[in-house]
């Protein structure tokens, strides 16, 4: 969309100002100085890559194409029959003095489809463009869009006169990554669609304080006038799936609480760019930041946490993993959490207690299963179909203190409801608490219709009690 959007603003080969006359550029002073004035090389590399003769490699057909278009268009300059990409842009600058501007859509698709051997040819073309002295006065400008930044190990740092924009930092650029909220709402508001179910499906992704969506989710939304599952229709769950099966240490236990609703702490800088050969969790993580299969967040130098960004993505990330081996047990839970939610509305206290039980034994290890975090990651995954009825908040402020966990309804009939844990104390201790410190204050609006649900363990035998209670 964007590259689109710069080549038809800056082509010779159109007149593109009605498209622009009504946009904030047209109000800035350089706007008659750029539009349509230069010579755009547009080249897809995806639908390039995906239509090229078996016997053809990327560059090849790239570089075949362009020549055969100068050939057409500057008809007085003679390109020989091997010249290059570079030699054909240099002949037309020489010859005219005219620069170009080059366009790379999805420059990383080789990247993408594990490519290794064309993709040496082509950072051998990307070097021979955009590091060649002699032909560096020819280009204007150079726009490379993909999913992927540019590999380290492979160029190294050839390329390093780039400014990237990335998942984990854009800098500037961030508002123009997605659509930002107030878009979202013009949209909503111009469709007659609701905001906060539009927010709960895609929202998210937050890029240097920003707040995005996915433009793709949006627009397919507000075409049907309902919020769905959109994701699959750009981009196959298998993509993920190969990820987040992969057998590293640790990765399964931070799946399992990213499901659960949870952050978890990643590491970019072990990332190389690259979807191949991929040894820690952390280059797992990062990859499926850049991917969009994760949101990203800045807290220090020091920490950074990623985790799944909103209601449309967790679900495929369910389906990623409901047939694998690896997560069968993990999954048997997910899918009783329909019974979980229906026996906390009934008050059926021993088989909630049995059920958050199993959960926290499976997706626990030994040594994490006395942690608090770990304990709330089970009860958020044992509840993990309340997302189709609540916002779920963890650390809640309320009243004189925090609870522990708030299923805030979203939908009309369903009672809400706050989980107080405990370790070796009674379920008495928790409900206590609760009325203690007041958190149903924070639910006030619902005090008519809401639940305090008290659950504690015996970190010895493991047994696991709940109390139910209306408040």
């Amino acid at each position: 969309m964007a590259a689109n959007m710069i080549a038809a603003y800056y082509s010779k080969g159109c007149d593109s100002h009605e498209v622009f006359s009504d946009l904030k550029i047209s109000k800035d002073p350089s706007f008659e100085e750029n539009i349509n004035k230069y010579n755009v090389l547009f080249i897809d590399c995806a639908g390039m890559y995906n239509n090229k003769p078996d016997d053809y490699t990327l560059v090849k057909m790239i570089t075949e194409s362009v020549v055969k278009e100068f050939r057409q268009n500057f008809q007085n300059i003679i390109f020989s029959d091997n010249c290059t990409l570079a030699q054909a842009i240099l002949s037309v600058y020489s010859e005219l003095g005219e620069k170009f501007i080059i366009i790379l859509d999805e420059y990383d698709i080789l990247i993408r489809e594990r490519d290794e051997k064309e993709l040496k040819l082509f950072f051998k073309l990307l070097n021979g463009l955009f590091k060649d002295n002699a032909l560096l006065s020819s280009i204007a400008l150079a726009y490379l869009t993909g999913i992927m930044p540019i590999i380290r190990e492979k160029t190294q740092s050839k390329l390093n006169n780039f400014k990237e924009y990335t998942m984990l930092d854009a800098e500037d650029m961030a508002p123009f990554m997605g659509f930002t909220v107030d878009e979202v709402k013009a949209l909503a508001d111009k469709n007659n669609m609701d905001f906060e179910e539009i927010k709960r499906w895609y929202d998210g992704y937050n890029l240097n304080g920003v707040e995005l969506y996915s433009p793709i989710s949006i627009i397919r939304a507000i075409e049907k006038k309902r919020c769905d599952d959109y994701w699959t229709q750009t981009s196959s769950y298998d993509a993920l799936k190969d990820f987040i099966l992969m057998n590293i240490e640790g990765l399964k236990e931070d799946v399992i609480k990213m499901i659960a609703g949870e952050s978890v702490l990643v590491n970019p800088r072990k990332f190389r760019n690259t979807v191949w050969n991929m040894e820690s969790k952390d280059e797992v993580l990062t990859c499926l930041i850049h991917m969009g299969y994760l949101g990203f967040r800045y807290i220090s130098s020091d920490r950074k946490e990623c985790f799944i960004p909103n209601y449309e993505i967790n679900k495929e990330w369910v389906i990623s993993i409901e047939d694998s081996p690896k997560y069968k047990r993990v999954m048997k839970y997910i899918n009783s959490s329909r019974e979980l939610l229906n026996a906390t509305w009934n008050k059926e206290e021993e088989i909630v207690a049995e059920i958050v039980e199993k959960t926290h034994m499976e997706v626990t290890s030994n040594l994490s299963y006395n942690n608090e975090a770990s304990f709330q990651s089970a009860i958020r995954l044992a509840y993990f179909y309340a997302d189709s009825y609540y916002t779920i908040v963890n650390e809640l402020p309320a009243g004189k203190g925090y609870a522990d966990i708030a299923f805030i309804p979203y939908v009309k009939d369903v009672p809400a409801m706050i989980i107080e844990l405990k370790k070796d104390k009674t379920p008495n201790s928790a409900i206590d608490q609760i009325k203690r410190k007041e958190y149903p204050e924070a639910l006030k609006e619902f005090k008519d219709n809401l639940l305090i649900v008290g659950i504690s363990y015996d970190s010895k035998t493991k047994k696991h009690t709940c109390i139910i209670e209306r408040a």
